[in-house]
């Protein structure tokens, strides 16, 4: 059973999130490993909630731990769907692209099932990792603000009720509340950098709640930041049309200039319909960035950027000639 104080400290962080009001239905991503348990039984005290395990086949035992949260929630009255990705699907890098097609079978099972939200089990344990992977590799304040509680992916909210929960009191619910789970494998294999990460922190003499809150001030610095966009279009934007884009960025603070060219190359890649390349707020932009303030001219993920003086363009990119 799940105590009365933690179900009421969820209901509360919950509706902190959706601005006062509990999703219905509450749709659950549980993977079957003792925080996504804990999630589920939470939300299932809550409220009316149905829960989706993704089984990506990447492993032998993922079929059974799918099958293990489909038997807890259909003695607790849950609906539980389990999502596996198309025949086709070959993975390059597993980790990344896992994720890509987690979520993407998660937010077309969520919002077919009538959901308005998808609650995922991160904790504050997961927030302090991302945000010193992100430090090591030089991640601006965007970067560092590690996980948010709140995203848009498609029609769906992706909520995070759970980042001021830590770890080992997760572990703990469910162990009290009696819930069935599995340890992923993957979380002891030192070829991951989080899981190398994870073992550095728990012999660190830093302190995990701390680091979340850092990444919290982090992702609230640079929200304020993305506020101020809509003004510089209006004031610094010279020209645009729906294939280029055009800015006076004389006497702009340099973090400023950054989210003008990430914003830029996201705009002209969107417009364009570029598919090609890639961009990386912590490494590409900086690129970038770094030849246009030197007057020059480079090219990130399909789009040229070229500087004139104090305005800055961007524009598709003309097709490499073969040769």
């Amino acid at each position: 059973m799940i105590r009365p104080e933690d179900a009421e400290r969820f209901r509360a962080e919950l509706t902190a999130l959706t601005g006062g009001a509990v999703p219905v239905p509450i749709a659950v991503a549980v993977s079957g490993g003792p925080d996504s348990m804990a999630l589920l039984a939470l939300a299932a005290a809550t409220g009316p909630t149905i829960a989706a395990t993704v089984d990506h086949r990447l492993r032998p035992a993922s079929a059974d731990e799918a099958a293990m949260v489909a038997r807890w929630c259909a003695a607790a009255g849950v609906a539980h769907t389990t999502l596996v990705p198309p025949p086709d699907w070959a993975p390059r890098s597993i980790q990344a692209d896992a994720r890509e097609m987690r979520y993407a079978l998660l937010g077309d099972w969520a919002a077919a099932g009538g959901a308005g939200a998808l609650l995922t089990a991160h904790h504050a344990d997961d927030q302090a990792e991302t945000f010193v992977m992100r430090a090591t590799r030089g991640s601006g304040v965007a970067g560092l603000g590690g996980i948010r509680p709140r995203r848009a992916a498609g029609a769906i909210a992706i909520l995070r009720p759970l980042l001021g929960w830590r770890r080992a009191r997760l572990r703990a619910l469910a162990e009290g509340a009696g819930l069935p789970f599995v340890d992923d494998p993957s979380n002891a294999d030192d070829r991951y950098d989080r899981t190398r990460v994870r073992r550095w922190l728990a012999d660190a003499p830093f302190d995990a709640a701390a680091l979340a809150r850092s990444a919290a001030a982090c992702a609230a610095a640079s929200e304020a930041l993305d506020a101020v966009l809509p003004l510089l279009r209006r004031d610094r934007m010279r020209g645009e049309d729906d294939l280029e884009r055009s800015w006076e960025v004389e006497a702009l603070p340099r973090e400023l200039r950054r989210r003008i060219v990430r914003e830029s190359v996201a705009h002209v890649r969107d417009a364009n319909r570029i598919a090609e390349g890639r961009c990386d707020a912590a490494t590409d932009v900086e690129g970038l960035l770094s030849a246009l303030e030197a007057g020059g001219s480079a090219t990130l993920a399909g789009v040229s950027g070229s500087a004139r003086g104090t305005v800055w363009r961007f524009r598709a990119a003309p097709p490499r000639r073969s040769r």
